[in-house]
């Protein structure tokens, strides 16, 4: 029964230092925010960031992309079983995390492209320094969007290699996310 007893002393605190060195670290899995991020990067976010301050445009977040970019993933029985198991010490992975630049927040107007091939959000024409292939147009395809209340507007940087809003403006939401399914901002990598 000691033996108990100190073996459960020896393992809180380790799973509390676990916890808080990984809860709001997440793993580059794609090419699509390169040159910035890539495959194999880890970042970590700020969780209380939009607490009190709203999401901006140009922040790159951490989001659950759960019923948007995921919305025909399935979970078996034990899979559920053990993410409930590690939400309850609050270390459940966060399977369905996506990380994108927001381009667009409420009420902002977002189209494809200009004559030099760049995005204008409000009528103005964007600068992305950030995005992987300067020479060539910003979107490959046009696309023109207003962003509705609450909801924010997300684009890979690596806009030729990017799963993102541009690929769900058919679908409900019309590819916009809710601003509480955002994690929260990349405050580091590493």
């Amino acid at each position: 029964m000691l033996v108990c007893l100190l073996l459960l002393i020896a393992v809180i605190p380790g799973v509390f230092v676990f916890r808080a060195y990984n809860v709001n670290t997440y793993t580059i899995p794609s090419a699509s925010m390169e040159p910035g991020l890539q495959i194999g990067d880890r970042i970590e976010v700020d969780p209380g960031a939009y607490e009190t301050n709203e999401p901006q445009s140009g922040d790159v977040v951490v989001f659950d992309g759960s019923g948007s970019f995921y919305p025909y993933e399935s979970e078996t029985t034990m899979k559920r079983f053990f993410d409930g198991a590690l939400n309850l010490l609050g270390m459940a992975p966060q399977h369905n995390a996506v990380v994108k630049r927001i381009i667009g927040v409420p009420g902002d107007t977002i189209e494809c492209c200009d004559s030099n091939g760049r995005l204008m959000v409000n009528g103005e024409s964007l600068e992305e320094p950030y995005l992987a292939e300067l020479d060539r147009p910003a979107s490959p395809s046009p696309f023109l969007v207003e962003v509705p209340d609450n909801r924010v507007f997300l684009l890979g940087d690596n806009r030729y290699n990017s799963i993102d809003s541009r690929a769900l403006l058919g679908a409900p939401g019309g590819g916009m996310i809710q601003k509480n399914k955002i994690y929260g901002p990349v405050i580091s990598t590493r």
